[in-house]
């Protein structure tokens, strides 16, 4: 999507993005210029990390289905 790829897209709108431990440095600047551009397009972006994903699942999924409670993944 913008010439990157994306985690996961739920309906039209929303975009999951899941950050490993390379996410630093240059890759985290290339990442928060994406989601930039993707918000000014009018998608919302959900960031977690690895780490969220894998131990804190429930905490993750509250973010996205509030998310979708909220029609953020509708266009």
């Amino acid at each position: 999507m913008l010439g990157h790829r994306v985690d996961c897209l739920i309906g039209e709108r929303l975009i999951v993005q899941i950050d490993g431990g390379h996410h630093v440095g240059a890759q985290r600047t290339s990442d928060i210029d994406h989601d930039a551009r993707l918000m000014l397009r009018g998608y919302h972006v959900i960031r977690v990390s690895y780490v969220q994903l894998m131990h804190r699942w429930p905490e993750v999924q509250l973010l996205i289905m509030t998310a979708i409670a909220q029609g953020l993944h509708r266009a």
